[in-house]
């Protein structure tokens, strides 16, 4: 079946999107081409590659890339491949080297990816070959902007630059890099990997669906409640009980946050408070704050408090907690997400600790938040392919929301940010991104 742009505009409709955009091959290699091929999308940040040499590697959609820092400090990415036979050049996740060489024939790159050497290269003698043409080289993506250290990437050469794409979204990284004493966060560790077996944008949709979470996660609010209440009279709740058990607010709460969506598909949820807004203060983090910045910018710094702020289409960060996930689609049917962590330069280093608590409780596989958002994802994976119904409803709130400048304020259990994605996802598959 072949997907015209007429046909895939049916796929979406104003209340309700079709099944093939979860479930049909064809419709995700189009979105890897037409969305992931254009879309800025989150590679990395600077501090993996901090020093001369490093580099990590990772995918843009399904394409394969390296993020590189050369000799000169230069920040690259480029397509994980051999100019020659079209071999991946960088095996491993990260290290650090002088050159890329690929393991098939030997040929080897410089950090920028230009070709540095051919073994063996008098058997190109009078064929024409140039080793100064840039076909011959690991090629770099179209466009490469970084702001505060996060690093994005185009597949297009052309579209909106990166301030322009991020709106709204960029005073979340701005926060999360203001709560550091000295403006400035760094990658900890490698990334806490957990495969999803589900279309990506299940996961994309479920990070701001607020009413999920009295019921998927109802047994663990429960849970954390049963302790808290069970506490001594004036004995301290525990700090991984902060963490859960706003998943069990009520729809009133979460209603209260509000929902805001800018275009290119962007969200967040709450702006003021968030469910991270009740966490007990760390010893030595204020006092450090207002040494750097005065208590007026810190009781500005501290008063953002966003939820789940999401760069359509590839992840999503948390100005408060200082964690951001990562979407890497594989198959129509399988995404990997990696949660990554960020430590505030300057900061205690309890800090630290509490963001990869805060992951471990809700984000691994093993936690005790992520698997019950899982078992959902399977669930409609497999229940799509049914013949009995071939739509999926969004219609939650529709009609009320409200416009302040280019972010749309809704309700928070409004289905607007998945609405708002799909808006997207259609101007980008039809053709109407330019």
């Amino acid at each position: 079946m072949s997907y015209s742009v007429g046909r895939l505009d049916k796929l979406v409709e104003k209340n309700r999107v079709h099944r093939d955009v979860y479930t049909n091959p064809e419709v995700f290699d189009l979105e890897m081409e037409r969305l992931w091929g254009r879309a800025w999308v989150y590679v990395g940040h600077e501090s993996q590659v901090s020093q001369a040499g490093e580099f990590i590697t990772t995918s843009i959609g399904t394409e394969p890339v390296v993020l590189s820092r050369d000799k000169f400090g230069q920040v690259h990415v480029l397509y994980n491949r051999c100019g020659h036979k079209g071999a991946k050049v960088a095996a491993h996740k990260t290290g650090k080297t002088s050159m890329f060489r690929c393991p098939y024939h030997g040929w080897s790159y410089h950090l920028d990816g230009k070709l540095n050497v051919v073994p063996h290269d008098r058997g190109y003698d009078d064929t024409g070959f140039d080793r100064e043409d840039p076909q011959f080289s690991m090629q770099p993506v179209a466009r490469v902007a970084s702001h505060r250290g996060f690093v994005f990437a185009s597949l297009a050469g052309d579209g909106p630059d990166l301030k322009t794409f991020l709106g709204a979204t960029i005073a979340t990284i701005d926060n999360m890099c203001d709560r550091s004493p000295v403006g400035k966060v760094e990658v900890v560790g490698s990334s806490l990997p957990y495969m999803h077996d589900c279309n990506w944008k299940m996961f994309i949709e479920n990070l701001n669906d607020a009413v999920h979470p009295m019921v998927a996660h109802a047994s663990v609010g429960h849970a954390t409640r049963k302790v808290v209440d069970g506490l001594p009279e004036g004995a301290p709740t525990p700090g991984e009980a902060e963490i859960i058990s706003p998943f069990g607010g009520s729809y009133e709460f979460f209603d209260s946050l509000g929902c805001r969506t800018m275009p290119f598909g962007h969200s967040f949820m709450g702006g003021k408070g968030s469910i991270h807004s009740s966490y007990s203060e760390i010893p030595g983090y204020m006092e450090s704050m207002v040494a750097s910045y005065g208590q007026k910018k810190v009781d500005e710094i501290l008063s953002q408090n966003r939820h789940n702020t999401t760069v359509y289409p590839s992840f999503t960060l948390k100005d408060a907690v200082q964690v951001a996930r990562v979407c890497r689609p594989i198959a129509v049917d399988k995404t990997l997400i990696e949660s990554w962590h960020f430590r505030l330069v300057g900061a205690p280093e309890e800090m630290l600790h509490r963001t990869i608590t805060y992951s471990r409780l809700i984000n691994s596989p093993a936690s005790m938040v992520g698997p019950d958002d899982w078992d959902c994802y399977e669930r409609m994976q497999n229940s799509l392919q049914s013949e009995s119904a071939h739509w999926v409803d969004m219609r939650r709130f529709i009609g009320q929301e409200k416009l302040e400048g280019d972010v749309t304020v809704s309700p928070g259990t409004s289905d607007q940010a998945s609405r708002n994605q799909y808006k997207a996802w259609s101007a980008y598959m039809t053709g109407e991104v330019a």
